[in-house]
């Protein structure tokens, strides 16, 4: 029997890559005569870089130290260069939630994201691919275009402080000191439009919400762009990507699946199993899982989620939380439950 492992990062607790390590050793251990492939995923979110770098050949990492992190404070980030001339950079590298002491869906900006953009294009790629997603901020990535160049202003022609409370008293956007750019990609994991980010993954209150509407309103009258669908990830900085710098919007399972040739990878088994930290109302509107159950049609399918938010799809499905004996221990010792579970499956599918 053929097995392959395919899971995604489990948010905040295991990079997808090492998830992947514990699934199969979980399997082997209950199944030593099965060939167990790995093949951890991304979508476009956090852990995106990290799976094209191990898995494309030629790939380099370069480091980018003191880049601004979601909350103002510094860190050290990456972006990365693929043997094509493409760079890949990724927002939750450098803007995602974990990264801020507590959520500030006001507050956060995405600054660090066009810092890690800027030190990308000095080196003249081909093109620029923007993994956008886990993001803290809820600000249409006016903080990156402000790094780039771009500026945000109000009525009386004063530049606007980062964030999105500010954007409530946005009157005029300029643009006329940005760079050049080459192509720009940007991979989306939700398919969100632009009216849904305010209540979309960035723990904002009711009242938040409705400022935080109220900003992307007056983005969106500000810098016009259709509100097509992949345009509110990221807390709409998908949005603020493709309508200053005309980036195109891409689903990132997909972009990442083609360059993963997870289709061949897909046809060779015989039972793939997937996972993510929590199979949610997103994990079928462009998350890697959501993707791969869809692309694996006529192949035995079984997820391992941290946790289901919704009820779970029509597959043999284990959840970390319900092997933890405290509900924390399953995204903090991860491990364990990740080897529970796939010797469960290795028990109860047969070929």
């Amino acid at each position: 029997m053929h097995v392959l492992i395919a899971p995604d990062s489990y948010k905040g607790s295991i990079p997808a890559h090492d998830a992947a390590t514990a699934l199969a050793r979980g399997w082997s251990r209950t199944r030593p005569r099965d060939t167990v492939a790995r093949l951890p995923v991304a979508d476009g979110s956090d852990g995106t870089v990290d799976v094209l770098a191990r898995a494309v050949p030629g790939a380099i990492r370069v480091p980018v130290p003191d880049v601004t992190g979601p909350d103002g404070r510094p860190l050290d980030a990456e972006w990365l260069h693929l043997p094509d001339g493409t760079a890949v950079v990724e927002l939750a590298r450098v803007g995602g939630l974990p990264l801020t002491a507590e959520p500030d869906p006001l507050g956060a900006h995405t600054i660090g994201l066009g810092e890690l953009m800027a030190a990308a294009l000095a080196e003249s790629p081909s093109r620029l691919v923007v993994a956008v997603g886990d993001a803290a901020a809820t600000d249409g990535g006016t903080g990156a275009l402000r790094a780039l160049g771009a500026r945000f202003l109000d009525a009386f022609g004063t530049e606007l402080p980062p964030g999105a409370a500010h954007l409530t008293r946005l009157h005029r956007v300029e643009l006329d000191d940005l760079p050049e750019f080459p192509r720009i990609d940007v991979l989306v994991d939700v398919d969100h439009t632009l009216k849904e980010a305010p209540t979309t993954g960035n723990h904002a209150t009711p009242h938040e919400a409705k400022l935080l509407s109220t900003a992307l309103t007056r983005l969106a009258e500000a810098l016009p762009h259709p509100q097509i669908p992949g345009t509110g990830a990221a807390g709409g900085t998908a949005y603020g990507l493709a309508a200053a710098l005309d980036a195109r919007l891409t689903p990132g399972a997909d972009f990442v699946g083609t360059l993963l040739d997870l289709p061949a990878h897909l046809a060779q088994a015989d039972l793939v199993i997937t996972g993510e930290g929590a199979y949610d109302a997103t994990s079928q509107r462009g998350k890697a899982v959501g993707h791969i159950l869809t692309l694996a049609r006529t192949t035995p399918k079984a997820l391992v989620a941290g946790r289901l938010d919704i009820p779970p799809p029509p597959v043999p499905t284990v959840t970390l939380v319900s092997l933890a004996t405290r509900r924390a221990a399953a995204f903090t010792h991860p491990v364990p439950h990740l080897h529970t579970a796939a010797a469960i499956l290795a028990r109860t599918l047969h070929p």
